[in-house]
């Protein structure tokens, strides 16, 4: 009966069955006749499944039956069930699920209407301001998630545009910290005045002024419920911010009914960085050590101790990562365990460390002016772990570094701020669900790579940078808080697009009407040029021979 079946198959024509979407693209589970054809001679004659069955054949009409649709059509990609065709969806990144949306309208719908754009908007920039609603395959709002990502993935390349740069004087010696709040529009400075200054991002100029706290001011964290400020005398000085306050903080205590100041004691030595999240702060301190402190409650939950002092931190789901000397550690948050320890991760002291938001990238800078980037999973417990990318932009030392994707931004001693793409190390798409461990895969030759711009031309000793969505802070020993504004570099480069291609058609323009004046076109201006090439040939000859002429005239004179 099997040979019966086979030889009936062998000799029955293949047809293919229509499906509504061969006018468009082959999907999965869908085989176009043209790549049928192509792939023909590769295929078993098992795989023929698409052959229309003789009557009678019980099996085989079972067979397509499981298949088909009730009109005996073969099942497209979208009549799976929605439950599977999300979690197929599910696997694809952002770059290919942008390319399904490109396939059918049907598709772009489903493809738009996904909530994995979320996840990849969160992923990478964290949750906007402004927008706090469920998402879901229904979700509509003003904007789609989609178009918030497209429009923050398209604002991403104005870095490398033209910008303005605001110049902000207040304070009177060398600035140590700046922190940008892009949220509420506001940056925070502060120094060796041992004065917090707040600013408007907008307008540039001061909002407020704290009361002198009587030390140094070397690290500031900020978001839109708390504002924390450590220096050299070992505490930690908070405001809380005021419901209905045009500027969140009152940092200079003008309030009478609100008492949003206070301050948290237990670390023996100088803050130098400080790091916020949901429910915690986390401050390092030249006492060898981190803390982990209650939000709520204003109590110190975990101390962290290292074998050096501590230079910088950055807390991420569930995890902090330190810098003290020259090694990075990254610690569990709850547990108060080490997980990873990167020994000698440059040569003298590690300065600055920042993460991307996943917590999966990790760069450092160092005392000997290089950057390093590394790759930590969130199940990784060894010790030897190598950098995956290296840049060396700077001749000093990297005394601070921030990370806005895809953009690492470093300041240094050299008076340099330099800014690194990472987008072309990132060639293996991230995981969509939230809950799955990203991966990263890097090629050797982009192991090192210049960085993609350097904005320098001021003094030395630049300690601190912070980046936003389209601005850059920057203060240093001048005492000088430095804005660098790039909200106008798309509109500036469509701008000079526009007036490109103005100047362009202009020329074909003259070109063209230059043709038709020549009456024969490009024949004619061929033709006319020979014919003055001729003429001054001619021209020469005739004064060569005159000269000749006039000699034998004269030699018979003579």
């Amino acid at each position: 009966m099997a040979l019966e079946w086979r030889a009936r198959e062998e000799s029955s024509p293949k047809k293919l069955v229509a499906s509504p979407w061969d006018d468009e693209a082959p999907l999965a589970g869908v085989t176009s006749q043209a790549s049928c054809a192509a792939s023909r001679p590769k295929c078993s004659k098992k795989s023929s499944s698409l052959v229309t069955p003789k009557k009678g054949d019980s099996k085989f009409g079972s067979a397509t039956a499981d298949n088909s649709s009730p009109n005996g059509q073969l099942r497209s990609f979208t009549d799976l069930p929605a439950t599977l065709l999300s979690e197929i969806l599910q696997r694809l990144d952002a770059d290919e699920l942008g390319v399904v949306s490109c396939v059918s309208p049907l598709l772009n719908s489903i493809a738009s209407d996904h909530c994995g754009w979320k996840g990849f908007y969160c992923e990478r920039w964290g949750s906007p301001p402004g927008v706090d609603v469920p998402a879901g395959p229904g979700f509509r709002d003003q904007r789609f998630w989609k178009e918030l990502f497209v429009e923050r993935e398209f604002r991403s390349k104005s870095f490398m545009g033209r910008f303005s740069i605001d110049v902000l004087h207040g304070h009177t010696e060398a600035v140590r910290a700046v922190f940008l709040l892009q949220t509420a529009k506001l940056i925070f400075t502060g120094g060796y005045d041992s004065v917090i200054r707040m600013w408007d991002m907008e307008e540039g100029l001061s909002v407020a002024v704290s009361r002198p706290l009587g030390c140094t001011i070397r690290a500031i964290a900020a978001d839109s419920e708390l504002l924390v400020a450590g220096g050299t005398d070992a505490f930690l000085q908070c405001w809380r911010a005021i419901k209905g306050h045009p500027h969140l903080f009152d940092i200079a205590g003008f309030s009478l009914n609100h008492n949003p100041s206070f301050r948290l004691w237990g670390h023996e030595g100088p803050v130098t960085c400080l790091a916020l999240d949901s429910t915690r702060i986390y401050s390092g301190s030249w006492d060898m050590s981190v803390r982990v402190w209650d939000r709520a409650h204003c109590k110190c939950l975990k101390i962290l101790r290292h074998e050096d002092w501590v230079w910088s931190l950055a807390p991420r789901h569930g995890t902090v990562a330190s810098t003290a000397g020259r090694d990075a550690y990254v610690w569990d948050t709850d547990s108060g365990c080490l997980r990873t320890v990167i020994h000698n991760s440059h040569v003298g002291n590690a300065y600055s460390l920042t993460r991307s938001r996943l917590g999966d990238l990790l760069f450092t800078g160092g005392e000997d002016g290089a950057i390093h980037m590394f790759e930590i999973g969130h199940n990784c417990n060894v010790e030897d772990v190598k950098p995956s990318a290296t840049w060396v932009p700077h001749t000093g030392a990297v005394h601070s570094l921030s990370f806005e994707f895809p953009w690492v931004v470093s300041s240094s001693s050299d008076g340099r701020v330099a800014l690194i793409d990472v987008r072309k190390l990132l060639k293996s798409g991230r995981s969509q669900s939230p809950r799955q461990h990203s991966k990263t895969r890097f090629s050797a030759s982009d192991a090192v790579e210049a960085p993609r711009r350097m904005l320098h031309g001021f003094g030395c000793n630049l300690f601190s940078v912070d980046i936003g969505a389209d601005r850059i802070v920057c203060g240093g020993e001048e005492g000088i808080v430095r804005i660098w504004n790039f909200s106008q570099a798309l509109e500036i480069a469509k701008r000079v697009e526009a007036l490109r291609s103005v100047r362009l058609e202009n020329r074909m323009r003259r070109r063209k009407a230059h043709i038709k004046m020549g009456g024969n076109g490009a024949r004619s201006d061929q033709c006319s040029v020979a014919a003055k090439r001729n003429q001054l040939n001619g021209e020469h000859t005739g004064i060569w021979h005159s000269k000749r002429n006039m000699n034998s005239c004269g030699k018979l004179k003579a």
